[in-house]
């Protein structure tokens, strides 16, 4: 059986892209394999939105290319890909195609010249056998493949919203069987100046509000309890179909109402909103259905006004300050999770100190706190990356520690509280299992029963750290089927 090996790169959409990959590799007969010695196609989804992680790309393909001294294997490479990068790609992989064009994946292997398992059910009057090309070592083998094969196309110049709802049609192979993406919305309109999502993904996309409702629906019915809705831009979901779409707030209230209806235990939810789109009825919707989590993302990026303008985020500290307010307010319980750049183009100590004086306002359990790197393509990779590398560094640390510092305090506050927690595994400390809130904080008990894995348990916290909890179990929630 001919084997396929994939690394998925960057965010969690890719994550999700990367199950319907899977999906039609395995209608092409193939099989997935851990070991990138045993595979004949190899792929990644790749992320061009951190310089980390397209430099993993470079590293492994270098690899890869090596090895075909000594087998017959394809490989591609798909996902979020600035231009710049798929120039290069071109020169280095087999096949670069967007993940919008995921369906004609089974054409082009075929065109390649890579024969599918699926192929060789086939009548062999349709196969030739072909001498593998040169610096194959011997005793690899023969590479069957369709008569005609054409030379080896180029790769399709890269238009990465068209033709998506073509590939939300492919069924995702899951690889959870209790936790699932689904994605709602695809590509940007805000052209952040430090993003690059929207060279990459293309304008913004909604994906039709039924199908979102019938994959929720069919995930629940198969005992999901985690589900969350996926999206460059959720909250900004339905304002490309005006008039022909629901709102944002109207998908979650609809989720809301099938939670209701379907007597069942899940959580749903949602990333990565902006700040410019969220709006109160959002945050009123959530506080009034169980099923919808209670815990937001909501990206800062900065605390500083000017700064903000520079990164063309659209809105200023009070409107964010608002929505924080709001959620307080409505949804106390909540979690809140944020995403900061540090050190963009021109910020000064002044500007980075109101950075931190909004993490001390706001009081976040978890920040993702990135140092700015320049992304061609992004409008800001124009301008001068005048903060050094030194002082990138420094920031990032005093962010860290004021994270740590609130999240401490409010996990101490968790401490003889009863949680219901989402199993998800063991973990790293031998005799415990573990998992996460509602409110998506980590959590570990003592308990070597694996069958609570996938389950949602209740758990008595007896000890809390800067990041995570530990306490005991109590019992299974009785409405986790």
């Amino acid at each position: 059986m001919q084997k396929y090996h994939l690394i998925s790169l960057g965010c969690q959409m890719n994550l999700s892209d990367t199950e319907r990959v899977k999906t039609v590799l395995h209608e092409l007969g193939f099989e997935p394999t851990e070991n990138e010695m045993e595979a004949s196609i190899l792929g990644v989804i790749a992320c061009s939105v951190r310089q980390k992680a397209i430099d993993k790309v470079y590293s492994r393909i270098a690899k890869w290319n090596k090895l075909k001294n000594r087998k017959n294997l394809l490989t591609f490479v798909s996902g979020c890909i600035l231009p710049a990068d798929n120039e290069r790609f071109i020169k280095l992989f087999d096949l670069v195609f967007p993940m919008s064009e995921l369906p004609q994946l089974p054409d082009m292997i075929r065109q390649y010249g890579i024969a599918t398992p699926a192929s060789l059910q086939q009548s062999s009057d349709s196969l030739v056998v072909k001498k593998p090309k040169a610096k194959v070592r011997e005793g690899v083998g023969f590479l069957l493949e369709p008569v005609k094969t054409p030379q080896k196309p180029t790769a399709p110049k890269l238009n990465p919203g068209k033709d998506i709802d073509e590939f939300w049609h492919v069924e995702p192979t899951y690889t959870s069987e209790f936790e699932a993406f689904i994605p709602i919305q695809n590509g940007c309109d805000k052209f952040c100046t430090f993003c690059a999502v929207p060279y990459t993904r293309g304008r913004e996309v909604s994906r039709p509000s039924q199908e979102i409702l019938d994959e929720l629906a069919m995930l629940v019915n198969k005992g999901y309890k985690s589900i969350t809705l996926l999206g460059q831009n959720v909250n900004s979901y339905g304002l490309d179909k005006r008039g022909d779409e629901i709102s944002f707030a109207e998908l979650l209230r609809r989720v809301g109402e099938f939670g209701l209806k379907s007597g069942k235990k899940f959580w749903v939810y949602f990333t990565s909103p902006h700040p410019r789109d969220m709006t109160d009825e959002v945050i009123e919707v959530i506080a009034q259905y169980d099923c919808l989590a209670k815990q937001i993302h909501l990206p800062v990026q900065s605390g500083d006004d000017k700064v903000l303008m520079r990164m063309n985020r659209k809105h200023a500290m009070d409107k964010y300050r608002h929505i924080v307010h709001t959620i307080r307010t409505l949804i106390p319980q909540a979690t809140l999770f944020t995403d900061i750049i540090v050190g963009f183009t021109g910020e000064s100590d002044e500007q980075f100190e109101n950075t931190r004086k909004a993490m001390e306002e706001f009081k976040y359990n978890m920040a993702y706190i990135a140092q700015y790197s320049v992304r061609p393509g992004a409008a800001s990779s124009r301008w001068e990356d005048d903060v050094p590398k030194e002082v990138k560094k420094q920031r990032y640390h005093i962010l860290t520690e004021e994270l740590t510092k609130h999240s401490f305090v409010y996990n101490e506050q968790l401490v003889g509280k009863t949680l219901e927690v989402l199993v998800r595994g063991n973990d790293r400390k031998a005799g415990f299992l573990t998992g996460y809130t509602e409110g998506k904080l980590v959590i570990r008990f003592g308990s070597n029963d694996e069958n609570l894995i996938g389950q949602i348990v209740e758990v008595k916290v007896e000890s809390a750290s800067t990041l995570s909890l530990e306490g005991s179990l109590v019992m299974v929630n009785q409405m986790a089927g």
